[in-house]
């Protein structure tokens, strides 16, 4: 029997990994079933995907790419067992880092195999913010592809040193150009990446000079959490003020650098999308509000930012 090929997808906060799922599922006949792992108490990427014809398995609460191991085993063995699809997306929260589910995708799901580890990079976000972090790093080595998305929003003479500066990170990546992460999903799929790819990449170091290549075990990555990040929900029945709600936005403190969710105005709701001072609203059938809000230690911002949205209540 066929192993199920799994298909990674990884990437910073709000670079745009739930809208290729999207692009994914409009454009794809296959069989897909969606794994998602979400940073925050309310699963808003899940809420933006359900009901289409496609299987979801919601994994909240914790990192798929540690604490949630056991979980994601499990969701996917139930997968497999009850719908057998064609192929199996992962969407990791953007804290994640993509070694560890590699390394158990190969180690404990021999009934599947990886056929690719595809990230999301936003284009604006690293012209305004080109420090990268240790998480973004490895998502960026670890990649297949790498998408360089929201091209749109830069100057065409920034893309290319934009690729310089990931190819010195990942020399092997292919590295595509999109808007809102549009690619034709057969680049994205079919990759084929061979166990020896995943296992080179988590050998332990110590042990490699001492025992022959034949010879040499496999360890689990070591994995660091950026730990300063926080993130809280925000939930309310009532309708909002648009100007209210727009100007609520465009003052978001520098310390929350994601934000989504819905946004229920006078007429209709909205899907609202923050990344680090960029933001947008997407027409969006949803009953009430509900918003999430990630940062760095945005605790003490909470009661504030609480406030502040109340008074767009109408």
């Amino acid at each position: 029997m066929p192993r199920t090929p799994i298909t990674l997808i990884t990437g910073p906060l709000g670079s745009g990994k739930t809208t290729l799922l999207r692009h994914i599922l409009a454009t794809q006949r296959e069989k897909i079933a969606i794994v998602m792992n979400e940073f925050g108490e309310i699963a808003i990427d899940t809420k933006v995907i359900e009901g289409k014809n496609v299987r979801i398995a919601e994994l909240g609460g914790g990192c798929v790419c540690c604490s949630l191991l056991g979980e994601f085993e499990a969701a996917v063995n139930e997968i497999i067992e009850k719908i057998a699809p064609e192929r199996i997306v992962v969407e990791t929260t953007g804290l994640a880092e993509p070694e560890a589910l590699m390394f158990n995708i190969q180690e404990a799901l021999p009934q599947c195999r990886l056929d690719g580890v595809v990230s999301a990079i936003d284009a604006d976000m690293l012209i305004r913010f080109p420090e990268l972090g240790h998480t973004t790093r490895l998502q960026i080595e670890g990649a297949d592809i790498l998408l360089l998305n929201k091209i749109d929003l830069i100057e065409p003479g920034q893309v290319k040193p934009l690729e310089t500066k990931l190819r010195e990170i990942n020399p092997t990546a292919a590295i595509v150009r999109t808007e809102r992460c549009r690619i034709d999903p057969e680049l994205l799929f079919g990759i084929g990446r061979s166990p020896r790819d995943i296992r080179s990449r988590v050998i332990m170091p110590s042990a490699m000079s001492d025992i022959s290549p034949g010879e040499r075990k496999i360890a689990p990555p070591e994995h660091r959490h950026q730990s300063e990040f926080e993130s809280f929900a925000f939930t309310s029945s009532k309708i909002f003020s648009r100007d209210c709600f727009e100007g609520f936005a465009n003052g978001l403190p520098a310390s929350v650098v994601r934000a989504k969710g819905f946004i229920r105005f006078a007429d209709g709701a909205q899907l609202f999308n923050f990344v680090a001072g960029r933001w947008e609203l997407e027409p969006f059938e949803f009953d009430g509000t509900e918003l999430v809000f990630i940062g760095r230690k945005i605790g003490a911002e909470r009661e504030a930012l609480v406030s502040a949205l109340k008074k767009c209540e109408v």
